[in-house]
């Protein structure tokens, strides 16, 4: 982000320390040279123990006050509260804007579920100088990414319920252990015994991540189906199943397949990819 400001001709002035920010802070750093008041969410890491930061209220209020827009980069685009799913909360989009933010910027995936892409959403005067300015046209979604985005923001009607069916990001998330421990035995019904017992697999118990450009510090119980090789060692194993289109996770000397990702109709290709591991 500071690269990208210095790049754009502006001046990065940065605000109150690293765990406690107050709005006397703003207050104090706003003059008549500002632009631009910008927050950015920390979306890939947290900041925890003695902590302090301005509510979005009341940053706008101050922007206001002084005649300059208030910018909130969010991250991951979070649309819906993640709470009913049983997930740590995130803010919101609408919410955000909904508290005076004039210019809203978030992922088009990560926990939004659509495809690589930067959205910016807001005040309608912003947006639209946002639109006009040249590097718009350099860095703007072709109409793959337009229409892979669009089919994942019509989700957004449905209800709650239907939603975290047909969205992959909230279903995989969402999925009972049950389920999962379920999926984890008909791969391991699908894998041959020598092979089985090459590679050590076994069902086990696992935590899975949502990832790093959001809920940094959400953990999900799940299964998992553990592989291992003495011979050939985790790395090398781990190697030979990425060719085949299978990655997994190190953990403990052993690959761990989390069962969190993997849909049913893959499990027999995942097998035969176990099986090809194994080969000289």
């Amino acid at each position: 982000m500071p690269d990208i400001i210095a790049a754009s001709g502006a001046q990065l002035r940065e605000v109150g320390t690293t765990n406690r920010t107050h709005l006397r802070d703003y207050e104090a750093a706003v003059g008549p040279d500002t632009g631009a008041i910008l927050v950015v969410h920390p979306s890939n890491y947290k900041v925890q123990g003695f902590t302090a930061e301005v509510s979005l209220g009341d940053l706008a209020g101050l922007s206001r006050r002084v005649d300059v827009p208030l910018i909130y980069d969010l991250g991951g685009g979070v649309l819906v509260d993640l709470e009913q799913w049983g997930l740590p909360p995130e803010p919101e989009v609408v919410v955000s804007l909904e508290a005076g933010v004039d210019l809203v910027s978030f992922s088009g995936d990560k926990v939004l579920g659509g495809p690589q892409a930067g959205i910016i959403a807001g005040h309608r005067d912003y947006v639209e100088r946002v639109r006009k300015n040249p590097l718009m046209r350099a860095l703007r979604c072709d109409k793959l990414v337009y229409a892979a985005l669009e089919a994942t923001l019509r989700l957004y009607r449905l209800p709650p319920e239907k939603l975290a069916e047909m969205l992959p990001t909230l279903a995989m998330m969402g999925t009972e252990i049950v389920v999962l421990e379920e999926r984890a035995q008909k791969l391991l019904g699908l894998v041959a015994d020598d092979v089985r017992d090459a590679l050590g697999l076994e069902l086990v118990e696992s935590l899975a991540q949502a990832g790093s450009g959001a809920l940094p510090l959400a953990e999900m119980p799940s299964r998992a189906v553990a592989v291992e090789s003495s011979s050939t060692g985790v790395e090398s194993l781990a190697r030979r199943l990425r060719h085949e289109g299978v990655v997994g996770r190190s953990a403990q000397d052993r690959l761990l397949l989390d069962m969190r990702t993997v849909h049913d109709e893959e499990l027999a290709w995942i097998a035969q990819a176990l099986a090809g591991a194994t080969a000289p």
